[in-house]
């Protein structure tokens, strides 16, 4: 008998994926989804408060990162890494120097 249910009530079942496509289950609209999506409009629009009225301006923002030496931390943070990564400049006067050893007119 409810193997029989079983069998049965794939027939009413959508072809192919559930909640997607032509032949589709579409989810009914609950009290709680719509109580969530409230709070998530509250959240939102206390985001784009924050960002109408920001702390600082541009100006005190740009002055702020001046005044802790920012940029030029970033610059040595990326020479930093460049010197990790690639080696020294060497030049062929400075690899051949050990055949110079003996040279009279020096």
């Amino acid at each position: 008998m409810r193997l029989t249910l079983m069998l049965m009530r794939r027939n009413l079942m959508p072809n192919g994926h559930i909640f997607r496509g032509k032949d589709r289950l579409v989810k009914k609209v609950e009290l709680k989804h719509l109580r969530k999506l409230a709070g998530e409009f509250a959240i939102e629009e206390q985001n784009m408060f924050y960002l109408r009225y920001p702390y600082l301006t541009e100006e005190e923002s740009q002055g702020h990162a001046k005044a802790l030496g920012k940029p030029e931390m970033r610059k040595e943070e990326v020479t930093n890494k460049q010197r990790k990564y690639f080696k020294a400049d060497v030049t062929l006067y400075e690899r051949l120097g050990h055949l110079r050893v003996n040279e009279s007119w020096d």
